[in-house]
């Protein structure tokens, strides 16, 4: 059995269960030098995992399982072009690897089934978001959220100055560009040049959407001189687009002067998305249309009641919910079979199309870690 890097969320073998389900959560760099911390980390995520397999499987069940991460540790190539972090998902049947542009904590979890709250965390928090810097030349991509920002480093293979991008169809400028990024000139040079810049933004918007927007649903932050801000947007499909940006050359801020201007704006937009949230339900609870009882949730959940829940993103109840009755059976983390109880909640809601959303402790409405706003 071959690993697969995926990019989409949620996977199918997220919702997987029975059996054995492995999940694993680290920290990567995307320096080469610091690669073999890297995999020093990774087989003592996977030495957990066999001491964890140790109590109810032969060595020789245990290796044939682990088969695939063994693999991995010797894959080099996929250790030289790593991001920020990593969430792998193995079991009989499927290995799965996430390469995230965002930090993780270092965590493995042995159980019936995946541990996803940690990944939900990265595609569903309110306060994510994308940053894209862009002139006439070239373009960067920043991920962000409340704690800070960072630039995104593309793989080698990707082009991203404009040179690169249209090759032998770029046409070399032999015309002024003032300071504010306007052009003066007559004829058809000038007009070549506006196009290739239309075939430039047309090609990092193709770019931004297919690799981040689509897979994440953040929204997007625009940096960009005023008149790239419009010809952006005039051929943009984006629909995470921010209609407010920041009309300045990226390329004369620094990333914490990006930082702070992107998230005014991103700030405005949280805020405003976790109040709706807390309103509806605290409107729902007076309605009877919603609730924080880890049992009752739990019980809706199966049920597929449930249109949205917040959880609290750093909170974790160790146990697990019956998918026959939705009773909640506690367990000690270290047992084979059980994992977080909130994030057992979290995949049946997903399975049923509905919305979860992690917030920390102090947006939370409630101190049971979970408020559900239910269907009817």
């Amino acid at each position: 059995m071959k690993y697969e890097v995926v990019r989409d969320f949620p996977d199918s073998i997220l919702f997987d269960r029975g059996g054995v389900c492995i999940s694993i959560y680290q920290p990567t760099h995307k320096n080469k030098s610091e690669n073999a911390l890297d995999k020093i980390m990774f087989k003592n995520q996977v030495q957990k995992a066999e001491r964890s397999l140790a109590q109810k499987f032969s060595k020789r069940e245990i290796e044939e399982f682990l088969d695939p991460l063994y693999k991995l540790d010797q894959d080099n190539e996929f250790w030289n072009k790593t991001k920020d972090g990593l969430a792998i998902f193995l079991n009989k049947n499927k290995c799965v690897i996430y390469k995230l542009d965002r930090e993780l904590k270092e965590l493995t979890v042995v159980s019936d089934s995946f541990h996803i709250k940690p990944l939900i965390r990265v595609f569903q928090s309110a306060d994510k978001y994308y940053v894209l810097g862009l002139n006439r030349k070239t373009f960067k991509l920043y991920y962000g959220d409340r704690y800070g920002l960072t630039e995104i480093e593309f793989a080698e293979d990707v082009p991203v100055e404009i040179t690169d991008v249209l090759g032998d169809q770029y046409t070399s400028p032999h015309i002024s560009i003032s300071k504010g990024g306007t052009m003066y000139g007559t004829g058809s040079k000038k007009d070549e040049i506006e196009k290739d810049i239309e075939r430039y933004l047309r090609y990092i918007d193709k770019f931004i959407w297919e690799n981040y927007s689509k897979p994440t649903g953040a929204p997007l932050v625009l940096v960009a001189l005023k008149e790239y801000q419009g010809e952006f947007r005039k051929i943009s499909g984006n629909k995470y687009l921010i209609e407010k940006g920041i009309d300045k050359d990226f390329e004369s801020l620094d990333i914490n002067t990006i930082r702070e201007e992107s998230w005014k704006i991103i700030e405005a937009i949280y805020l405003n998305k976790t109040a709706e949230l807390v309103e509806l339900y605290n409107n729902g609870k007076s309605k009877e249309l919603a609730g924080d009882s880890l049992e009752d949730v739990s019980k809706k959940a199966i049920e597929g009641r449930i249109e949205t829940v917040l959880l609290e993103s750093d909170k974790l109840i160790p146990g697990k919910v019956d998918l026959e009755t939705g009773e909640i059976e506690r367990k000690p983390l270290e047992d084979v079979e059980t994992d977080d109880v909130l994030d057992d909640i979290a995949e049946l809601v997903l399975k049923s199309k509905g919305e979860v959303v992690m917030l920390p402790k102090e947006r939370m409405p409630t101190e049971s870690g979970v408020a559900a706003i239910f269907r009817y």
